[in-house]
């Protein structure tokens, strides 16, 4: 169900990259909801099963939707991004692409999938349905100095793909530019963390985004809020080296938030939550792994952050 909202930004207001010099189309309070209509990855540049993404132009993948400014934000502070809404449109598009993921050496050629959605259902070649769960993978804020492409992910987010980043999911992002400059993009109508094809189902739609913000809180990594959990992020290139940094985010999070010793941090670590990935495809030459740390909500711990 669409959000009763008096801003709306357009799918042509779009964004390829991520640096500290983005412009907003937008600036708005705390408290305030604005829709986004996003591009599917491709940028409209695959609507049929002959249209294969070896074919495409990659400069326009990834494309996002903003940014929008909120007042207030400063570096130092979090923006806080709630995900009221997600609605796709009736179709996307899944490709296998020769030398990205753990089966390319099965898949020689590029191959193309219409999928349709229809009543919450996926459903591929018309007789494999799996529910539709629609979630944003492109979610970021400007940089404090690099410029960044949307098809990567770092301390500013950008191409998360974190299947968590769904409607109820509220995003913490470290303000590194005066209003954050946020904008969103590369959504799916569903996708699992594994991404061996190196695809979801990659489609348009609306998405629709409550601001609020955090003053003078900030983790590294944008941190995001379940309803039952917490998940702090970070990004490398290997597994090892992306897990290493992901425990050390969590650990001073509990550490700076909660009070937690360092051996506390690292015992709850290990025997209470969980760690996992995104956007996990290998191989994949120049894209990294996004790991994060599911922590429970509980006494201990019930928030990323304190705000007392």
């Amino acid at each position: 169900m669409a959000v009763a909202t008096g801003h709306r930004i357009s799918r042509d207001e779009v964004v390829w990259a991520f640096g500290p010099d983005l412009v907003p189309v937008l600036e708005v309070e705390p408290g305030e909801t604005v829709t986004f209509e996003t591009n599917d990855c491709f940028t409209g540049q695959i609507t049929s099963e002959d249209d294969v993404v070896t074919g495409i132009d990659f400069s326009r993948i990834n494309g996002a939707t903003g940014p929008v400014a909120v007042k207030g934000a400063e570096p130092g502070d979090s923006l806080v991004v709630e995900i009221l809404d997600i609605r796709p449109i009736e179709w996307g598009v899944a490709c296998l692409i020769p030398g990205f993921g753990q089966l390319t050496s099965h898949v020689p050629e590029p191959v193309t999938k219409i999928l349709t959605v229809e009543d919450g259902v996926v459903t591929l070649n018309g007789r494999i349905s799996f529910p539709a769960k629609p979630m944003v993978g492109v979610v970021g804020v400007a940089t404090e100095s690099e410029t960044v492409s949307n098809g990567l992910a770092g301390v500013h987010g950008g191409n998360l793909d974190d299947h968590f980043h769904a409607a109820g999911a509220t995003i913490y992002f470290p303000v590194r530019q005066p209003g954050g400059m946020f904008a969103v993009g590369d959504m799916h109508a569903a996708m699992g963390d594994g991404e061996i094809c190196f695809t979801g189902v990659e489609i348009a739609g609306e998405v629709d985004i409550r601001f609020g913000l955090l003053k003078g809180k900030q983790a590294t990594w944008p941190v995001t809020e379940l309803a039952d959990r917490w998940l702090p992020h970070a990004t490398a290139y290997d597994y090892a080296d992306a897990l290493q940094l992901v425990s050390e985010e969590a650990a001073k999070l509990l550490m700076d938030e909660h009070g937690f010793t360092l051996e506390e941090a690292f015992i709850f670590l290990s025997v209470a939550c969980d760690a996992g990935v995104a956007q996990a495809c290998k191989p994949a030459e120049g894209f990294g792994t996004i790991a994060r740390f599911a922590i429970p909500k509980i006494p201990a711990c019930p928030a990323p952050f304190t705000t007392r």
